[in-house]
């Protein structure tokens, strides 16, 4: 049974989407603020988070960002804020969804649906090893340089289908439909842009770059050839 965490302080709201989530299946834990979301994540695992930003003690992106410093589980934003500013945020601390309020419950159970999908990619029994950067596709495990480096769900299929596409070009809108075509996952022009940027600062120095932006177009991996 998939475990969410649920961190809403509207108990009315809470105790709504507990009870939808509960009749399709999951295992909900609630939380009501900062401090309870904490207890919960230190004492167990979860498949998915489903996360307020307005929390009486704090907010949603100080406790998204705690959550990516240990996890790569997906993080869906639940608010009341339909700015911009805020959506492009949550992205780049890591968030991989954002649900605005008000919202329809078929939606949000969609969304849901989709993200605790599993993310096994097909055909994964090859290793990309350049000597600096090594991606292991059948552990879902990432290392640069010798050193781990944490990706989450999203990056790694994101990752994923610009390797197996070598020196192809890739447009946006391209990997817009691959990643819901085939990851079955909700994707829009910032969620790339944004999953695109947080790849390259984990996995590119200086001196050795692996995705390029075709200006206009889309983008290329330009790191050694792989073949499955």
């Amino acid at each position: 049974m998939k475990k969410i965490l649920l961190v809403e302080d509207d108990r009315l709201l809470n105790k709504t989407l507990a009870f939808h989530l509960t009749m399709e299946g999951y295992e909900v834990i609630s939380a009501h603020n900062v401090a309870t979301a904490k207890d919960y994540l230190s004492k167990g695992k979860f498949d998915l988070i489903i996360l307020d930003i307005n929390l009486p003690d704090g907010n949603g992106f100080e406790l998204c960002k705690m959550c990516r410093s240990k996890t790569t589980i997906p993080i869906i934003f639940l608010t009341a804020n339909d700015m911009e500013s805020d959506m492009l945020k949550g992205y780049e601390l890591g968030a991989e969804d954002y649900i605005t309020k008000p919202f329809h419950v078929s939606i949000f159970l969609k969304k849901v649906e989709i993200w605790l999908k599993s993310t096994s990619i097909k055909n994964t029994g090859n290793i990309y090893d350049d000597g600096n950067l090594i991606l292991n596709f059948t552990k879902r495990t990432a290392m640069i340089q010798g050193k781990n480096i944490e990706l989450t769900t999203a990056e790694f299929n994101l990752l994923y289908l610009f390797v197996i596409n070598y020196k192809m070009v890739l447009t946006r809108s391209l990997l817009l439909e691959k990643l819901w075509d085939e990851n079955e996952k909700y994707v829009d022009e910032n969620a790339l842009t944004m999953m695109v940027s947080r790849i390259r600062s984990k996995i590119e120095t200086k001196d050795k770059k692996y995705i390029k932006t075709i200006y206009g177009m889309g983008y290329q991996w330009v790191g050694d050839a792989y073949e499955e």
